[in-house]
């Protein structure tokens, strides 16, 4: 049975998963090649919902917009807007907006306005800023934010892919200012990459912000052994094997003790990942574009593992090089050569 946690030191009451709906979207319309149509994005949305699941997480930037649409629509067919908690991302600002002036303000007024009307929705539960915008001052960042809360057009405000540093400077900045802080932090955290836990966990767990990762189950590494039942993604994401590829061999162990301990407890791979998560975070962000995905996540949620199979789990891991968006999180980002594709518009950078 689906559990339910406060979301930091909000009033939103989560469920312990949250729905990753990257996977969702027009899949001529976005970088990935391997996102579903909507109506078997719509068909795992109502199974979720069914299973309890009112956390979904969503993002301007997948498939040009249409996952927010699919995700909008089905919510609007299955579910009633305040039963469900809603968040999606938005992104920096482009290299045509910082030429033509566009500000920070303007650049997030015109984030949350596209994204609402994709959803279909007059709100927002949690509006996270996407990745660190090195080209635009934090004030303005924190500004344009908190007008969209006082707007009512956004409950909350996360973060995602920062350091300790970066959120710590940015809620300083809001208490000084009077600006709504960051409740949340979606960072890259999993039993195969717990980088997260030098400083973010720690200091989140000191201010009660919560923890909402992504990439919980490693693209798929720690929800099956090696190699089987590979799906379209596993072959065609070459983001998620940049991300974990350079580290496969020492990620192995690890792997292999979650074979283990979901032979010993007669469960998947993807109970015993997700178990270990659940002690350490509010609600991981699971990802799913088959049924079995979420049904197998909801599961989760009911294991419990000794202290002995957490430190088993854990013992075999060793220091792993910053990755994916953390990789390019410096002053110099701007410049990298990785692309979201918001329709109209591109951005460097992805998640």
């Amino acid at each position: 049975m689906m559990t339910y946690e406060k979301l930091g030191e909000t009033d939103l009451r989560v469920s312990r998963i949250c729905m990753g709906c990257m996977g969702f979207g027009d899949a001529d319309r976005g970088q990935h090649s391997w996102t579903i149509d909507e109506a078997h994005s719509a068909e795992i949305i109502r199974r979720g919902l069914d299973l309890g699941v009112n956390f979904f997480d969503t993002a301007i930037a997948y498939q040009s917009g249409t996952s927010e649409q699919y995700v909008g629509r089905a919510i609007r067919e299955f579910a009633k807007r305040d039963e469900v908690v809603i968040a999606t991302k938005f992104l920096p600002r482009t290299a045509e907006e910082i030429e033509n002036g566009v500000s920070g303000q303007m650049h997030i007024e015109n984030m949350i306005n596209t994204s609402l009307k994709n959803l279909g929705t007059d709100y927002v539960d949690l509006y996270i800023y996407h990745m660190w915008d090195w080209q635009t001052d934090i004030f303005d960042i924190m500004d344009g934010l908190n007008r969209v809360v006082r707007a009512g057009k956004a409950r909350y405000i996360g973060i995602s892919n920062c350091f300790a540093w970066q959120i710590a400077k940015a809620n300083a900045l809001a208490e000084k200012e009077g600006f709504a802080r960051f409740v949340s932090v979606q960072g890259h955290y999993n039993l195969i990459f717990r980088e997260e836990e030098r400083e973010i966990v720690p200091y989140c767990r000191e201010e009660n912000i919560a923890l909402t990762p992504y990439s919980a189950l490693a693209s798929g590494r720690l929800s099956r052994r090696p190699g089987e039942n590979d799906t379209k993604r596993a072959a065609e994401d070459s983001y998620a094997k940049f991300k974990y590829d350079a580290t496969a061999r020492q990620d192995r162990l690890i792997i292999d003790r979650v074979t283990e301990l979901s032979e010993k407890h007669e469960v998947s791979m993807t109970e015993v990942s997700l178990a270990w998560l659940l002690t350490k975070v509010t609600s991981p962000v699971v990802g799913a574009t088959k049924r079995h995905h979420i049904e197998g996540a909801a599961k989760a949620v009911e294991m419990r593992l000794t202290e002995e199979e957490i430190a088993y789990l854990e013992e075999p891991y060793v220091p792993h090089p910053l990755a994916g968006v953390m990789a390019q999180n410096k002053p110099d980002a701007a410049n990298e050569k990785h692309v979201w594709s918001t329709g109209d518009q591109k951005i460097g950078g992805q998640k």
